[in-house]
């Protein structure tokens, strides 16, 4: 018989060994001689007088550790800021770690450094520069007009009332002189290749880390439609407001965009993304027995209710069979948000567990994980949760925890560590997102 929780748990672990970040960068990079390849793109290193590595987020460490081994002594210098917890041991690029979500001091001597290192470098110099899930906010210089402290108002106010990626991102680019294209501004006229790993529905390359390489594609305007429609304007510092609204009047320079001459000589690769998770979820469910489908990889919204979304795709195959029949897995991905109500604790993923956990109660033969291929949901130190049908039933029985009053006060954290059903795996040096997986049998064994 099928172990369906054994399994779910197999398949995630799965998942995260094949993101593996050394991995992913050596997919794409690699040097024949003086040759480097990069994507197929052929860089002659005779050309360059000096090399130097930049970069920011969660998974950079591994990524400069590889590139490190692939280039060797043509490695002049390097820097990255990496969250905390998040180090590894390098021999020539320096790491610095920092804040994350909410970036701080460490965050902005990181970038601070990486622009002073960039302001030697010339025409004849090759910068690589090393993006993932992270960077955003612990890549941090902020525009003369406001403080970091106006920017971690800000940030904390974005995250907290249920705004998307996009959203975040596109005020945060326009706070700063690192992002939105910035960071190539600070390289130019250096030959510049960014590796870049992705936790962005879609892999748009201007919202990842908030595109510090690439054209930006949002305005002040959209910056300010952000603010005006979840009516931050009284929560958020007067300097912010006032720097957006001058740029929205064209008071301000916008960030460099399509055509400027500060991209001609970069290339911009993705080198893993939420896809690849997903395939490699039901490659291994598929070897386990299971029918898999994958719904999708760009499941976005309100946590909880997504979660109610795919529950009831779990209850549907339960039932009838379609659309996969039994014994069979579901698949997604992608990154949810929450609207933040209550006092609690939790992440993103937990409440999408809690949530799916209510739905599914009763379903013997439905077991629910959701997870961040991280390692961090939140401000916990959990990545998610792995919820079955009597969740909520133990939960009231064993524990006299009311499911629904958790949900409530966004405090799934508290009743998964009262269950026992949090999944723990610490930095795994790698991001792309979430992922969502249901195994559906008969009966959970």
């Amino acid at each position: 018989m099928l172990d369906l929780r054994k399994h779910t748990n197999e398949i995630f672990k799965h998942v995260l060994s094949t993101l593996d970040s050394e991995s992913l960068v050596k997919n794409k990079v690699s040097i024949n001689d003086s040759t480097l390849l990069v994507d197929q793109r052929e860089y002659n290193l005779k050309d360059y007088e000096h090399i130097y590595v930049i970069g920011g987020g969660k998974a950079c460490a591994p990524m400069a550790k590889t590139i490190e081994e692939i280039l060797g002594d043509r490695l002049e210098d390097g820097i990255v800021v990496v969250k905390y917890g998040h180090s590894l041991p390098l021999k020539k690029i320096k790491i610095i770690e920092a804040s994350h979500p909410i970036p701080d001091t460490n965050g902005l001597e990181g970038a601070s450094e990486i622009l002073r290192l960039l302001s030697r470098t010339g025409e004849k110099d090759l910068v690589i520069c090393l993006i993932s899930g992270g960077g955003s906010a612990l890549l941090v210089q902020p525009h003369k007009e406001v403080t970091l402290q106006d920017i971690q108002t800000t940030s904390n106010e974005l995250l907290a009332c249920g705004a998307t990626i996009d959203e975040i991102n596109a005020v945060r680019k326009h706070l700063s002189i690192i992002k939105g294209g910035h960071l190539a501004h600070a390289s130019y006229p250096s030959t510049l290749i960014t590796l870049i790993l992705s936790d962005v529905i879609g892999d748009p390359l201007d919202i990842i880390a908030s595109g510090p390489t690439v054209p930006d594609e949002s305005t002040f305007d959209d910056a300010c439609k952000v603010i005006g429609k979840y009516s931050l304007e009284d929560r958020i510092p007067d300097s912010v407001c006032k720097l957006l609204k001058m740029g929205q009047s064209g008071e301000t320079r916008e960030n460099p965009k399509k055509g400027d001459r500060v991209f001609t000589n970069t290339q911009n690769v993705i080198i893993g993304s939420n896809k690849i998770a997903l395939e490699a979820a039901r490659e291994k469910a598929t070897d386990l027995g299971y029918n898999s489908l994958i719904l999708s990889s760009m499941i976005q919204g309100e946590s909880k209710e997504a979660a109610i979304f795919f529950a009831a795709i779990a209850k549907e195959v339960y039932r009838t069979g379609i659309p996969v029949s039994k014994p069979a897995c579901i698949i997604a991905g992608g990154e949810t948000t929450v609207t933040i109500k209550g006092n609690g604790k939790g992440g993103r993923n937990q409440e999408f567990a809690l949530s799916a956990a209510m739905e599914i109660e009763g379903y013997d033969g439905i077991v629910i994980l959701s997870a961040g291929t991280d390692g961090t949901d939140g401000p916990t130190d959990a990545t998610g949760a792995i919820v079955d049908s009597n969740t909520c039933t133990v939960a009231r029985e064993k524990f006299c925890l009311k499911p629904e009053d958790f949900l409530t006060k966004n405090d799934s954290y508290n009743f998964f560590n009262k269950t026992g059903e949090h999944i723990i795996t610490g930095p795994t040096l790698t991001n792309v997102m979430d992922i969502m997986i249901s195994l559906i049998n008969k009966k959970d064994i």
